[in-house]
């Protein structure tokens, strides 16, 4: 029988001793509370979901899960929070694609690199935005909006939560491919951009299923089409823009969660699993996501990085149709 040197029997004894330290600091994850940063004010779409996880991640990881808001400069100062916090997974990035795609857009000077400071964990959700119109517009389509606004050049106008917002890009868009001249009237924020469009001080706008509900249901608006190639569950009725005749009309929004740049990989696919097995769950994803007009995604970091590459892309047509200069 060969009998080991005690050099080997200590190296070898060494070498497992190192990498039952490793398994054990990669299970161990989370030893304290993790915090995630949502860059918007409370009662967003983004909070609502981020709070209803964190019970959901508490009962895995027996830590709490603090949900704090920093709102501000369109997304940047929570951003930029999370970007230069220490890459450890106990400080997360919740947000939307405005902060990853169109910030780059609208700032010359970003105060984080919207491609290099995170590591993407999971696309959690997503959905194709609603074009709508006051009850009182004529049409019933965003085809028809388009005849009509060819018939009487300057007379429709469509409402924005500003410059190279979303609803501002897409009708840009549109008047560049179609010829017209849909006039825009930007406001601070949605909320306002929808409460003009209910009065009727404009006649087209924007906007999630779940945002532009309440407006619907109030009976004074009426939604016109999905950008995108799918009817949404809550109007099946609506037919999309490619339905339509217009294919380039799209816009959506999606969740997506971060990490600084440089999280350990066994860290980011624990936070990964614990998400997905969250979105997972039927009666979750219909009381959190389904209702709300959203669809579950639970994409691992290379789609939400794929996914932000598609649109820089298609966003970088939009931005030039609409002239928009960063600043």
């Amino acid at each position: 029988m060969k009998i080991l040197s005690c050099t080997v029997v200590l190296a070898l004894g060494a070498g497992i001793c190192l990498q039952a330290a490793a398994q054990g600091s990669a299970t161990s994850f989370p030893a304290k509370p993790v915090r995630i940063i949502v860059p918007f004010a409370p009662g967003g779409g983004i909070d609502v979901l981020t709070r209803a996880l964190g019970p959901r991640l508490t009962a895995r990881w027996g830590q709490p899960i603090v949900v704090e808001n920093k709102p501000g400069a369109g997304s940047l100062i929570g951003t930029q929070y999370v970007a230069q916090s220490p890459a450890d997974g106990y400080t997360l990035l919740a947000t939307v694609n405005q902060t990853m795609v169109g910030n780059r857009y609208l700032y010359k000077k970003l105060p984080y690199d919207p491609d290099k400071s995170f590591d993407p964990i999971t696309l959690m959700v997503q959905a194709d935005q609603l074009v709508v119109a006051h009850v009182g517009f004529p049409a019933n389509t965003l085809r028809e909006a388009v005849e009509i606004a060819r018939a009487k050049p300057g007379t429709v106008n469509y409402g924005s939560f500003g410059n190279g917002s979303q609803p501002h890009l897409l009708f840009s868009l549109v008047n560049e491919r179609e010829k017209v001249d849909l006039t825009h009237i930007p406001y601070n924020g949605i909320t306002p951009n929808l409460t003009a469009l209910a009065a009727g001080d404009v006649q087209l706008g924007t906007g999630s299923a779940a945002v532009v509900a309440p407006f619907v249901a109030s009976g004074k608006v009426k939604p016109l089409a999905v950008a995108g190639d799918s009817v949404i569950a809550q109007y099946p009725r609506v037919s999309t823009t490619s339905q339509q005749g217009l294919p380039y009309a799209k816009i959506s929004i999606w969740y997506g969660l971060f990490a600084p740049a440089g999280t350990p990989a066994e860290v980011l696919n624990e936070i990964r699993a614990a998400v997905q097995a969250a979105l997972a769950d039927p009666e979750f994803a219909q009381q959190q996501v389904v209702s709300k007009g959203l669809a579950v995604v639970a994409g691992d970091g290379k789609q939400l990085r794929e996914a932000i590459a598609r649109e820089v892309e298609s966003t970088a047509v939009m931005v030039k149709a609409a002239g928009v200069v960063a600043e």
